[in-house]
Formats: C-alpha cells, structure tokens, sequence
C-alpha cells in the first residue's frame, strides 16, 4: 500500500505544483488589485450602481471592499473554485486513469485487493489537497502581510480555509466515486468538473433571491457562507455534518462500485 501510495504522490506532483503556481499567480494578482480599494470610500459608489441582485450572489454587499478583511470575504469563493477544481479533477483521474493509460492489467496482478488500491489513491490525492491548502494559506497571509490586517482578519482566513478544505473533501471523495463507478473512465473528469460548476451556478441562484435559499443545500459553495464566518466566527456544524455525510457516502459507493465492476483492459 505505501508503494502505491509514494508512487502516487510522484506522479502527481507536477500537477500540484502547477495548482499551486494557478493559487499564486490568482492571490497575487488579487491582492495586488487590493491597493485600489484600501481606504478609498468612492468606489463604493461604484458597487452601489450595479445592480443588487448580482451584489447578494456573490457576497459583495455583505464586505466592506476598502479593508482587506472585506476584500478576502470577497475572494473566498473564487478561492474555493481552484482548490475545488483541483480536488474533483484529482479524484475523478486517481481511479479511471487506469483503465485511460492501460495500466489497471498490471495493478489487478498485484498482490493487493482493490479496497486498498482505492485506499492508497485516496490517501495520495487528499495529501496533495492537504499541500495545496496549506500553499494557499500561506500565499494569502504573505500577501497580506504589507496591509497590515488584524486578529478578526487572520481568525477570519483561518475559519475561511477549514471550511474550504472541507469543500475539497467533498468533491475530491465525489471525484474518486465518479472515477470508480462511471465504466466510461474517459468520461469520468469532465462529469466531475461539470458537477462542479452545476453546484457553483446553484449557489449563484440560492444568492439571488430568499425564495431560493432552500437551494444551499444542494451545493457545497453555500455550505460555508463567507459572511457568516466573519461576523459569528464559527462554523455552522449543521454543514460540517452534511459534508461529512456526502464524503462518508460517496467513499463507500466508490468502495463498493469498483469491487464489482469490470474493468477496462
């Protein structure tokens, strides 16, 4: 299992590291832009002429866009689109990309059942999802740091990136029961990474108005409203429990599927 395990983590390593130029590049552009916001009040009344249900969709009414606390409140959705993105695209590939590169014929040789090479994979993708939130974290606090923020500023980020790292979790254990049961294994990322921006655009809606709010429970993205994390500094465990349910179902499934089913050779 620790072969696999080790062999996994080198050949994904290069995917890693380009998330984590993507999470540089994306928070240094973003902080930068900050500049023109810090302190200037006027273009505020800038985000008082647009239109306010594109304010209520993505949070924008809800921070204050001239402090830098407010400024992350913003971006943490756009945040929790790339580490997302990464985590479905990286447990929809562990599984089917077997079958893609014709190699399951030597993993089924391995003295090994399939519960622990779902296992090893498993254990493989969540370290890099570990690494790239830990990166992102960082990356975030050093861009930061010029702007001075205070203790609500870094209890906020910290609130911010468990709750994201569970959003991973939830679509990299989605990502890894899709690339285990689909028998189309070449179909299996881009069903991930749709499924992904589907419950993206439901957000979108459940933002939109309060008749659709029921809708937050359909999709990750509003599990952990920035807004609340900022001004209760907590994490609402109603979510923490759904997403533990979706990961602990989805894994299952995945176990199960990929025992019975046959493999492309």
């Amino acid at each position: 299992m620790m072969r696999i395990y080790l062999r996994e983590l080198k050949a994904n390593y290069k995917s890693l590291l380009i998330y984590c130029g993507i999470s540089l590049l994306f928070m240094t552009v973003g902080f930068a832009k900050f500049s023109a916001y810090a302190e200037n009040p006027e273009l505020l009344a800038i985000l008082d002429s647009m239109p306010q249900a594109m304010l209520d969709a993505f949070s924008m009414n809800a921070f204050n866009l001239t402090t830098i606390t407010g400024f992350f409140g913003v971006m943490y959705v756009f945040i929790g689109l790339i580490l997302s993105i990464a985590a479905v695209m990286w447990g929809s590939d562990i599984i089917s990309k077997e079958e893609r590169d014709k190699t399951v014929e030597f993993s089924l040789t391995l003295p090994i059942k399939r519960s622990t090479l779902i296992t090893a994979k498993t254990a493989a993708v969540l370290t890099n999802c570990i690494v790239l939130a830990l990166v992102t974290w960082g990356i975030i606090l050093v861009n930061t740091a010029r702007y001075n923020p205070d203790a609500e500023f870094y209890n906020f980020v910290s609130l911010g990136m468990v709750s994201l790292f569970i959003m991973q979790g939830i679509f990299l254990a989605v990502g890894i029961l899709l690339g285990s049961a689909m028998k189309k294994h070449k179909n299996a990322g881009s069903v991930a990474v749709s499924l992904l921006l589907g419950t993206y655009f439901i957000s979108v809606i459940a933002g939109l108005n309060e008749d659709f709010e029921f809708l937050k429970y359909f999709t990750p993205f509003k599990y952990f409203d920035p807004a609340s994390l900022l001004h209760e500094s907590k994490i609402d465990l109603t979510f923490v429990w759904l997403s533990i349910g979706i990961i602990a179902v989805s894994l299952v499934g995945a176990y199960v599927t990929y025992s019975k089913r046959d493999l492309y050779i």
